[in-house]
């Protein structure tokens, strides 16, 4: 795809100072599009966007999603969102599902209607391979989903119903991209609800000990951010006849946990032991993609398998940690 026609084009991204949304706006800037970002900082980081603070072509506002008005005046002027804002992590949304309805449904729904109000071009929105619930038959497509197993995954599987009404209500356009398992640089490592390869790679750094769920058998199909990035990209630029829909966005391998606890070991050059605790509730068994669909409609193609990206990412963790 052509991404230099996006230049001059004004991109509203948010949740744009958290992991995923802040290295989507790096390449904006970097396209010289407009990139206005909103984020509540409850998992965003300031750190994130420090880099484009002093850009002519980048805006911060500090404000939340499920303020309907702000989501209004932040929609105006702009030519596309790229909805990254959320409450993530399984666990969280089981410890408290009302602020994760809240953020994940009340705030999509906010930002959905607003940019409809404002006739935004095309909605741009982040799912989840958790929609897949405890369908057992892989690789996991598109249109054949199961029961899912946290609030986490209802609220998405919301958010892509409310997408699809609305573009055939308002004739908005809509694009979902369900990610799985995304990771590399400014992923936080120190949360309380950190994902596996940020907390696998700061432990081993750090001579310490990792916890593995379960077995270790259970297995991910892990999709460096890059790739993501390239994604939300390519849904900007793809056919009308690509909207309202949602699409797999991954890089179409599979790891076990085990296996990934080893690579990661392997690249950094220091074996620790692992511990192993129960299974934690509301966690996929096996997720595996097939991009099939988005490299037809979106010409979506991964540029990292997960022995690639490890190296990149544990590079820049290693940076971070030298600073």
């Amino acid at each position: 795809m052509d991404y230099s026609k996006l230049k001059s084009s004004k991109i509203l991204v948010t949740g744009g100072a958290g992991f995923i949304g802040s290295n989507i706006v790096s390449k904006l800037l970097d396209l010289g599009c407009y990139v206005r970002v909103i984020d509540n900082l409850i998992t965003g980081k300031k750190e994130n966007i420090e880099e484009f603070i002093n850009n002519p072509n980048f805006e911060f506002i500090e404000g939340d999603i499920r303020d309907y008005n702000l989501c209004l005046e932040v929609c105006d002027n702009i030519d596309y969102v790229l909805h990254q804002a959320a409450l993530g992590s399984v666990p969280r949304s089981i410890e408290n599902p009302l602020l994760s309805h809240d953020i994940n449904v009340n705030g999509f729904l906010n930002m959905l209607y607003a940019s409809i109000q404002k006739k935004v071009k095309r909605f741009i929105y982040a799912s989840s391979s958790s929609v897949y619930g405890d369908i057992q038959k892989l690789p996991q497509i598109e249109n054949k989903i199961g029961n899912v197993l946290s609030p986490y995954a209802l609220t998405k599987k919301i958010n892509e119903l409310y997408a699809i009404l609305f573009n055939k209500i308002y004739s908005i356009e809509t694009i979902g991209l369900r990610y799985f398992n995304v990771y590399g640089p400014k992923q936080d490592p120190k949360s309380k609800y950190a994902a596996v390869i940020p907390l696998f790679i700061n432990n081993t750094l750090n001579n310490e000990q990792s916890t593995i769920y379960g077995d270790g058998t259970n297995s991910r199909d892990f999709t460096y951010v890059e790739d993501v990035v390239n994604a939300n990209i390519n849904a900007c630029l793809a056919d009308s006849n690509s909207s309202s829909n949602v699409y797999n966005i991954a890089g179409g391998g599979r790891t076990t946990i085990n296996e990934l606890y080893n690579k990661i070991s392997d690249i950094i050059g220091l074996h620790i032991e692992s511990k192993y605790e129960k299974e934690r509730s509301g966690d996929i068994k096996h997720s595996n993609a097939s991009i099939k669909k988005a490299k037809k409609k979106l010409l979506y193609e991964p540029s990292y398998n997960i022995d690639t990206g490890l190296k990149k990412t544990i590079e820049w963790y290693k940076k971070k940690t030298n600073k």
